[in-house]
């Protein structure tokens, strides 16, 4: 054989294979991927390479090789149009069909957005009026719920971090939430690596309690890392924080019911887990959902020799050193409201 009748022969072998490889993955782009039940949910946060997007999807249950499909986002051109958010597929998804929907997910997608100093009961509110969402947690009691997106045992206040957050028509609740809930830890650790030395905190959920307070006490952003800064001097000399929110927690949240706005010296006076003027320290839980910037003031907070602070009523905060300057604050602000 000529040496240009052997080229000629391996051209024409090495042409096959190529239309037989092309073949093959023209069949795979249009066969049902294999799903390990009759629908399977994922969610893709800002950011995430393409690669951890097909490795995520097998190991949310799709059966395929991860390599074939980053392989597929990758050369159809459109890997870095996938956008974030919470996706459900179903039986008959084809993987072009995967990608086409992981693409075109700007033009689908329903929004949530959960607001700082919400509430799980808040939360789950508006996970109810949410379109388009799945309500599996509906009914569920917040010890399942929490179950429901891994972390039992776990108190639900304060564990979901606010956000806006994007999800396809159909997805359940849970998909939402469990999104939520990895942010909020995910947050809570960075932060809690970056405390400050000496605090009268000793664990992250102590961090996250506190922020809920600061949360919650805050009308005015530039007053966040005082507030923080009021409540760790009182944390390190003993003294009941006398925040009024807990209270409010205690006699409404905690106990599942609404609060009519008017809270009374009796309430101050009952003794309960969450009543901060008759018990000392922080209380048993979260009282809200923190955001990041509550976060940050709870491990970061203010240099201050502040020990009381009454609101102003256009939000800003008067902060007193001694409880003689605070009770003129508070005579002047709020004509003999409590002290906090």
């Amino acid at each position: 054989m000529t040496p240009w009748r052997f080229l000629i022969r391996l051209l024409a072998g090495l042409l096959l294979l190529g239309l037989l490889a092309a073949g093959m993955v023209a069949w795979w782009l249009e066969r049902p991927l294999a799903l390990q039940a009759p629908t399977v949910e994922l969610s893709i946060e800002p950011g995430t390479p393409p690669r951890d997007v097909a490795a995520a999807w097998v190991q949310a249950g799709v059966r395929t090789n991860p390599d074939w499909l980053y392989a597929w986002f990758r050369f159809s051109g459109d890997a870095r149009r996938i956008r974030a958010g919470s996706y459900e597929i179903e039986r008959g998804t084809t993987p072009r069909g995967l990608l086409q929907r992981l693409v075109q997910g700007d033009e689908t997608l329903e929004k949530l957005r959960v607001i700082e100093g919400w509430t799980v009961r808040q939360l789950r509110a508006a996970l109810a009026a949410a379109p388009n969402l799945k309500p599996l947690t509906a009914k569920m009691t917040e010890a399942d719920l929490m179950a429901a997106v891994g972390l039992p045992g776990v108190a639900a206040e304060g564990r979901f971090f606010p956000d806006t957050y994007l999800y396809s028509r159909g997805v359940s609740d849970v998909t939402v939430l469990k999104r939520a809930a990895a942010a909020q830890s995910r947050r809570l650790a960075e932060v809690w690596a970056q405390r400050q030395a000496d605090l009268p905190l000793q664990t992250p959920e102590q961090a996250l309690i506190l922020a809920s307070l600061v949360e919650k006490e805050t009308g005015r952003p530039a007053d966040r890392g005082r507030i923080a800064g009021v409540f760790i001097n009182r944390l390190r000399q003993g003294m009941p924080l006398q925040t009024d929110p807990t209270v409010i927690y205690g006699v409404s949240d905690a106990v599942g019911e609404p609060f009519d706005g008017n809270l009374r010296k009796i309430h101050l006076q009952t003794d309960g887990p969450f009543n901060t003027y008759t018990r000392r320290g922080l209380p048993p839980t979260p009282i809200a959902l923190p955001g990041l910037a509550a976060l940050r003031a709870a491990v970061q907070p203010e240099a201050t020799d502040a020990l009381y602070f009454v609101a102003r009523g256009d939000g800003s905060s008067v902060f007193s050193a001694d409880l003689a300057a605070h009770n003129r604050a508070v005579n002047q602000y709020q004509r003999g409201a409590a002290t906090r």
